[in-house]
């Protein structure tokens, strides 16, 4: 079973989705795992399969996901994603049920077994509080409540939903970290969802669409790192 890294909030999530591969990639996750490292904190990044790979020997401290993977076991499965294959190239976590690769209840309940299996993080998306509490039963490492309405528009949800889906998780297992998404696209934003009770904030497309993503990452950071600073830490430990 893979060692866990340490957790430490409030995350930083970068998701890299399709709009960067390659090279341009792994130059990125190399600036992100100094940052990480120069703030102490834990950033996350997702990547592309075929990525994965690189970006997780050739950084340190960056917490490296995988944006899916499929609940099968080694043999036949002509084209899934093979969860001891994410595990054999370093990967630390996935992503389950993103709107944009939405899983069966069946499909996830065993993805998230077979993740546990391997000591993989497991990071589920929700999009309500009913969902949230149906989730956290399966007690994941990190639940990502995130309005599917508000993905990609720039607007963040309000703190009624931040409160309300932290609450019915918290109230299930304390020890899942609840993280905040869709429409932070500013250093306010990332600092205001921290502010309302999240365990972490990041971007995907105001980042990678941004007209210098370093810097866009730097900008945001810096929301997260006040809201650190005047809110404090915890830290996981995987166990």
């Amino acid at each position: 079973m893979k060692k866990k890294k340490v957790l430490k909030t409030p995350i930083f999530g970068i998701n890299s989705k399709s709009y960067m591969y390659g090279d341009r990639l792994l130059d990125l996750a190399k600036y992100a795992d100094q940052l990480a490292e120069e703030y102490d904190m834990t950033i996350m990044l997702s990547a592309p399969y075929v990525d994965l790979a690189r970006i997780a020997q050739e950084t340190k401290n960056l917490i490296v996901n995988a944006q899916g993977m499929d609940p099968t076991d080694v043999g036949r499965g002509m084209g899934h994603v093979l969860p001891e294959s994410l595990a054999n190239v370093g990967v630390d976590g996935v992503f389950l049920n993103h709107e944009e690769r939405p899983m069966t209840l069946r499909q996830l309940v065993k993805a998230v077994s077979r993740a546990k299996e391997l000591g993989l993080n497991t990071i589920i998306l929700v999009d309500s509080v009913e969902e949230a509490k149906m989730v956290a039963i399966l007690e994941p490492t990190i639940i990502v409540c995130e309005q599917t309405k508000l993905i990609g528009t720039g607007k963040t949800s309000d703190a009624e939903y931040m409160h309300a889906t932290r609450e019915a998780i918290k109230q299930i297992n304390p020890n899942i970290i609840v993280i905040q998404g869709a429409g932070n696209r500013t250093a306010d934003d990332q600092y205001n969802a921290i502010k309302n009770g999240s365990e972490g904030s990041g971007a995907s497309s105001g980042i990678f669409l941004a007209e210098d993503p370093k810097t866009k990452i730097k900008e945001l950071l810096e929301g997260v790192i006040r809201a650190r600073d005047e809110f404090g830490t915890k830290v996981y430990n995987g166990d």
